[in-house]
């Protein structure tokens, strides 16, 4: 698989990282919670500044840790605030409810969502923002899927260089926008040893075929025909993954091929257990049945 990806990370224009370098990061805000810490944080990201919860709970000793990538969901004013339980929908809030379980939770804005916008005040959805970012890569030659990878990667240098952190448990989730991020990065970070991605595991074929959306940071030239979803997961073996999907979600319809054609990927590795997929019925949104399943699954397998 090292391979193919070294040809997904060139195609995307990803430098692999080689080595762990420490990304160093300034405690805007600190607040107590119950049972945890919550710092507001900002890092330099490639010329850029990202803002980001860290949550830390009680105990910090060898902790598992997690980057949380939020949704998209057309509401650009909300980012890590949903995925920390301070607004939106409580069915995304992950790292609240991972950070009781002791794990060291960081919840980035991605480029374009809440702090990262040009204009804070606008609500729900800045599609020019976000159409422009993608745009002016493009012309210059650059994708706007390296950017969030880029990003992405920093986070997990961050959660790698803290002493509390066991570097041999960080785990990455998202739903939707989210989980498409993992899948991206989890194929092409190895640092990575679990990964959840929900509504998100829906071919490229499958989306032109069906004439589905295909958000802006997935936009990479001549990237498909070449590769698709299923090379990603492939990429990620033997490390575990698991897929949510559901029968309604456009955004994830045809999951159980992409695990048909990542299955031969775990079965190398003798792993096939590690890919795993939980099928439910309804909509791209998430139940409370599904973000259950989540956090258990993530707490078992971190």
């Amino acid at each position: 698989m090292m391979h193919l990806r070294d040809k997904i990370a060139d195609a995307i224009g990803v430098k692999l990282f080689n080595s762990i370098s420490k990304v160093e990061y300034r405690v805007l805000e600190s607040t107590e919670e119950d049972g945890y810490t919550r710092q507001l944080i900002e890092y330099d990201s490639f010329d850029d500044t990202v803002r980001a919860f860290l949550l830390l709970p009680e105990r910090l000793n060898s902790n598992p840790a997690i980057l949380i990538n939020h949704q998209h969901n057309r509401e650009h004013h909300l980012g890590k605030s949903e995925v920390c339980g301070l607004a939106g929908n409580p069915l995304q809030a992950f790292g609240l409810e991972l950070v009781k379980k002791g794990f060291v939770v960081l919840a980035p804005d991605s480029i374009c969502f809440e702090d990262r916008r040009r204009d804070p005040s606008v609500e729900g959805f800045d599609f020019w923002q976000h159409f422009d970012e993608m745009c002016y890569r493009i012309l210059k030659g650059d994708y706007l899927m390296k950017k969030v990878l880029d990003d992405a990667m920093n986070g997990i240098t961050l959660l790698s260089g803290l002493d509390f952190v066991d570097n041999k448990r960080i785990g990455t989730l998202g739903h939707s926008y989210g989980g498409n991020t993992v899948l991206f990065l989890s194929a092409l970070d190895e640092r990575i040893t679990f990964s959840c991605a929900s509504g998100s595991a829906c071919t490229y074929e499958n989306r032109m075929l069906n004439n589905v959306g295909i958000e802006m940071a997935s936009v990479i030239p001549n990237f498909h025909g070449k590769y698709d979803i299923y090379d990603l997961v492939s990429c990620i073996a033997p490390r575990r993954l698991l897929i949510v999907s559901s029968d309604d979600d456009k955004y994830s319809k045809d999951a159980s091929y992409i695990i048909e054609k990542a299955s031969p990927a775990y079965s190398a590795f003798g792993a096939l257990q590690n890919l795993q997929h939980k099928r439910y019925s309804g909509g791209h949104a998430l139940t409370k049945e599904r973000f259950d399943a989540i956090i258990e699954w993530v707490n078992a397998n971190c």
